[in-house]
């Protein structure tokens, strides 16, 4: 009979596991890290073209993990698309340096602030990934952009061939974008070069059978581009959000801890048993009652943490607790909040109640909430630092608070101003390594509001009166009675 984990042991297999939950961007999946919920199947669909989702919920992740073959064995496997076996994939935009992929940032503005539209510099990436010999000679962009324009015949001819091979083939050409909020600072730029690349995916899906983009895309960025593309509408009817259930966030949780290496997580699999692996051992996969029934879940969540969140039953159960004070405006969990949050409640367990009968305190958790809130703060602060600018007037008020009152705190700071001025530090064309996106409309004060409320930061409650979620709330350092503390520091 295997003997149950100890609360340290499990502590340390928390640790160990959750080590890298908030490097996801920079760390490559792997075997052992590849979970799949249910609902993200739709997202690999290859005529699915856009794939929303906002900062740390798996865009980067499935980009990735669609680039490397074994990995989309994985997929097919688990979520029976036999097309994801017959694609030949690249990457059209990425984090990643691929001059001969893709054009880098710094190339990118200069092709911008030349004029060109941004049409023919999708063109020439699609060109590029279906190896047209000329445009893969040419090493700078700006001349395989020309080549496309003095060659229209040309270029049409070799999607045409290209279609047709891949058709006799039985394959798919699947173009991948991800990272569009890195494309240029000025946000109108922005939005142009996404049309750009959606007006061109629009056109490989209607008149191509076997040519594909799939667009990993924030929700915002998709709207603003409908701006100068109307036609990107027609692309909704099939585009996939990545969203993460409550039993989705725990069956990572415990995907997790049963891939990590060592004997803690060999005792892990066989007390909860039903795991199963592939034939060469890289990845183990929970039973099913560990990824979607609430019920086994709970069951097991309250031998790794504290049953309620104070003395009672009142205080709320962690099970729900946790990810209830997580979320965002949308009622969207990161899992890299999620994941951030229990790294540290661990790790506070451990200084703070290393006695304790449970791997995990509850008041460690509030703690590990307070580290969730500021990393997202954080990661919202890199991706769009309008955000900070706007909420940093209100710290220290307590929400909910009127819109008047916003208004009113955001004109005494003359915030318009300041929006204008971040702006134009981000998109001096010096500074490619500074690609973030501002505010539509830095004037429209309302109007700003809508847009904090389009990215989960607030959210308009029933009473006109408007919110920040816990996730936003704690680390900007606004109050709310009976909530969870600021953070301090």
């Amino acid at each position: 009979m295997t003997e149950p984990l100890t609360a340290r042991e499990y502590r340390d297999l928390l640790s160990a596991a959750l080590e890298d939950a908030s490097e996801a961007d920079t760390r490559r999946p792997e075997a052992h890290t590849l979970f799949m919920p249910d609902s993200h199947r739709t997202a690999l669909y290859v005529d699915n073209t856009v794939v929303q989702g906002g900062r740390g919920v798996g865009k980067t992740f499935w980009y990735r993990s669609l680039l490397d073959g074994m990995l989309r064995e994985f997929a097919a496997d688990e979520y029976r698309i036999a097309r994801l076996r017959k694609l030949n994939v690249s990457p059209g935009h990425g984090l990643d340096l691929k001059s001969d992929c893709y054009p880098g940032p710094f190339i990118l503005r200069g092709l911008v602030a030349d004029g060109t539209p941004p049409y023919e510099i999708w063109y020439a990436v699609l060109l590029t990934a279906l190896g047209r010999p000329e445009l893969q000679e040419l090493p700078d962009w700006r001349d395989k952009v020309a080549w496309v324009r003095a060659n229209a015949d040309a270029a049409q001819r070799t999607i045409e061939q290209a279609d047709e091979q891949a058709h006799e083939d039985n394959t798919v050409h699947l173009l991948l974008f991800d990272a569009l909020e890195h494309l240029h600072g000025d946000r109108e730029q922005a939005d142009r070069l996404v049309a750009g690349v959606l007006q061109l995916a629009l056109q490989m899906r209607f008149g191509t059978r076997n040519i594909r983009f799939k667009v990993f895309i924030r929700p915002d960025m998709f709207d603003g581009a409908k701006h100068h593309f109307p036609d990107a509408a027609k692309l909704s009817g099939n585009a996939a959000r990545l969203q993460w259930s409550r039993t989705d966030l725990f069956g990572l949780l415990f995907h997790r801890l049963g891939n990590e290496a060592g004997e803690e997580a060999q005792r892990f699999r066989r007390l909860t048993g039903g795991w199963e692996s592939d034939a060469d051992g890289q990845r183990y996969v929970p039973p099913m009652a560990l990824r979607n029934e609430e019920q086994a879940q709970t069951d097991l969540f309250e031998q790794i943490a504290d049953p309620f969140m104070g003395g009672h039953f009142r205080k709320g159960r962690p099970y729900t607790w946790l990810p209830n004070h997580l979320m965002d405006g949308r009622d969207q969990v990161s899992p890299r909040s999620f994941l951030k949050a229990l790294l540290t409640a661990a790790d506070a367990t451990r200084s703070g109640h290393p006695t304790h009968d449970r791997a995990l305190h509850h008041e460690a958790i509030r703690t590990g909430v307070q580290a969730a809130s500021e990393v997202r703060v954080l990661e919202v602060s890199e991706d769009t630092p309008w955000v900070q600018l706007a909420i940093e007037p209100l710290s220290g008020c307590q929400v909910p608070i009127e819109e008047a009152r916003v208004l009113s705190l955001w004109k005494d700071k003359n915030l318009p101003d300041a929006l204008r001025e971040d702006a134009a530090l981000y998109a001096q064309v010096d500074q490619p390594s500074l690609v973030r996106t501002g505010p539509r409309s830095p004037d429209d004060l309302p109007r700003l509001i809508d847009e904090l409320i389009d990215l989960g930061v607030m959210r308009r409650r029933k009473d006109e009166r408007l919110d920040l979620p816990d996730v936003y709330r704690i680390a900007f350092r606004l109050g709310r009675l009976g909530g969870v503390p600021m953070a301090t520091g």
